[in-house]
């Protein structure tokens, strides 16, 4: 999904990094430890760590084999940095391993995944890493900003129909582990933004009604009736702001792409 030509986020805050990295990497303390709240592409962590050269890196996931094989990769290619894999549920309060105890802290949340989070959970996550990397500590996080309709409905709903059959493989999925005799073939797949709440919705339109057995219980869907499947919330830079100065945050910089499609924010921890 995220090299489809019509989904913009991915390689819009790429080009953000490529053009801002050293300037953001001068706001960042030298001995600082860089804690990613999900382990995702290799490819956006090898360019914060080339350019902020932290003396520590900590990768936080709830996948296990993932943060491993990881870990084992970033190693060979960083050799001097020190690089403590955690596995914890990021959206939930963990702990940090003990030998980063000291050291100042720079949070990195990248790929506008802030927007999963309807703004209210966000206020409550944005306070865990507060309190979690602690006062003075850095956070640097990527923000989908809002943008003609068309834009944001293509980037969910592209005409390779890739996000439609990820979107469907939920049914498959729960076929796999309820045994349920979900057929996509019944479901449409549909995105669209909802301006009133600022984000892109996404649905699987029941095609036809029709009956299925999910852990024991008989379900009926309606024809014309929708599954809401997932929010991914977009924000003006204000109002990405005032969010993250309830949670115990301030601006230190942001940095846009030149449609103003894309921010990368640098935060402080502001709270005590």
């Amino acid at each position: 999904i995220t090299r489809l030509p019509e989904y913009y986020p991915t390689r819009t805050e790429l080009g953000i990094f490529d053009d801002n990295l050293p300037v953001l990497a001068r706001h960042v303390s030298e001995g600082s430890c860089l804690v990613e709240y999900g382990s995702g592409s290799s490819l956006k962590i090898r360019k914060v760590l080339g350019a902020l050269q932290p003396a520590a890196y900590v990768p936080v996931d709830i996948s296990r084999e993932h943060l491993v094989d990881m870990a084992k990769e970033l190693a060979g290619d960083f050799p001097d940095l020190a690089i403590y894999p955690t596995c914890a549920d990021f959206t939930a309060a963990f702990a940090l391993p003990p030998p980063v105890g000291v050291m100042p802290k720079v949070g990195f949340f990248p790929g506008s995944s802030i927007g999963n989070f309807s703004p209210r959970d966000a206020a409550g996550f944005l306070e865990r890493v507060a309190d979690t990397l602690g006062t003075g500590a850095q956070l640097i996080i990527g923000v989908d900003l809002k943008k003609d309709t068309s834009v944001l409905e293509a980037a969910y709903d592209d005409s390779a129909g890739v996000t439609a059959a990820f979107n469907l493989n939920l049914l498959s999925h729960l076929g796999e582990v309820l045994g349920a005799d979900l057929n996509p073939d019944r479901f449409a797949h549909r995105a669209e933004y909802n301006e009133e709440l600022g984000a892109v919705q996404m649905f699987l339109d029941v095609r036809e009604s029709h009956e299925v057995e999910i852990g024991g219980r008989r379900i009926r869907f309606e024809a014309g009736e929708a599954v809401h499947t997932e929010n991914s919330f977009k924000y003006e830079p204000e109002e990405f702001l005032t969010l993250v100065r309830s949670a115990g945050f301030e601006e230190t910089g942001v940095w846009t792409d030149a449609r103003g499609w894309f921010a990368v924010f640098l935060l402080e921890v502001a709270r005590g």
